[in-house]
């Protein structure tokens, strides 16, 4: 797999310095908006299978994550989030873009699409839609431990995570991701993101109801849920809020993949599921 296609560059946005990974391609701005402690690399494998001459396909670190700037306490949460991912619509997709959110993404593309619905053309929810199965949070908030934690070599941290098992199917994507979020550090190497800012958005997140953001939602959206469950068989989309979504949400459709909260995003079949979405003709 070539990156050779992928460059990057930093914006200036109101709520400070953003990375953003551009895929290339032409037309409509595809913004991807990655979960809670992710990186923008995590859509490198939807990248290369969107981008083309009718979708131009960027990626963002979230403030706090990856590249981007690390910002005061005080400065997180979704509303915050949609207002950076609104100012990058406005830069780099002259005011209009198709919005991809994976888990916390898909609550901030959301919160996007409901301030500003003229500027969200379509919406893709990626296993992210209301309040996770209580069984599938402990793997979630367990993954938040890598972060600050010191770890001897990047191919040592890699190991370990495959240990874990939670990725499967792994490929090369996987290997990128985590290469992509690591810096060195006296020791060995740690995450790049930020856990206090992580942690601000995970507390922030806990006390909202995000189904309040579904009668907002104006645009086609398509939800991809993710059929493999994860901790004590627990579901991040729960089946009470597939079923109540696509009841409220008269443009709302659903597909389901063979993948869990994690791998869903480098899914062949959820990728083409999306491609077709995305290619389909403005009403």
């Amino acid at each position: 797999m070539s990156t050779n296609h992928i460059s990057e560059r930093d914006l200036q946005v109101g709520g400070g310095r953003l990375r953003v990974r551009d895929h290339g391609g032409g037309g409509r701005l595809v913004l991807c908006i990655p979960g809670l402690s992710s990186n923008a690399s995590s859509f490198d494998m939807l990248g290369e299978r969107l981008a083309g001459p009718t979708h131009h396909v960027v990626s963002l670190d979230l403030r706090g994550r990856g590249f981007s700037e690390t910002t005061a306490a005080g400065t997180y949460g979704w509303p915050a989030h949609a207002h950076d991912v609104l100012e990058v619509v406005r830069t780099v997709g002259a005011g209009r873009a198709d919005v991809v959110g994976h888990s916390m993404g898909a609550f901030v593309a959301m919160t996007a699409a409901g301030a500003s619905p003229d500027a969200v053309a379509r919406l893709v929810l990626i296993d992210g839609l209301g309040s996770p199965d209580r069984a599938a949070l402990p793997p979630i908030m367990a993954g938040l431990e890598r972060l600050g934690a010191v770890h001897e070599s990047a191919a040592a941290y890699i190991d370990l995570v495959r240990t874990v098992g939670v990725i499967d199917p792994w490929s090369e994507y996987w290997d990128r991701y985590f290469r992509y979020d690591l810096e060195p550090t006296a020791g060995g190497v740690r995450s790049r993101t930020n856990r206090d800012a992580v942690i601000e958005d995970a507390l922030w997140g806990a006390d909202q109801d995000p189904r309040a953001l579904w009668p907002a939602l104006v645009q086609p959206t398509l939800l991809v849920r993710a059929l493999r469950p994860i901790g004590d068989g627990g579901f991040i989309v729960s089946a009470d809020d597939r079923d109540a979504f696509l009841r409220q949400a008269p443009r709302a459709r659903l597909v389901e993949v063979d993948a869990n909260h994690y791998t869903v995003v480098t899914d062949e079949e959820a990728a083409a599921q999306i491609r077709s979405f995305l290619d389909e003709p403005d009403a």
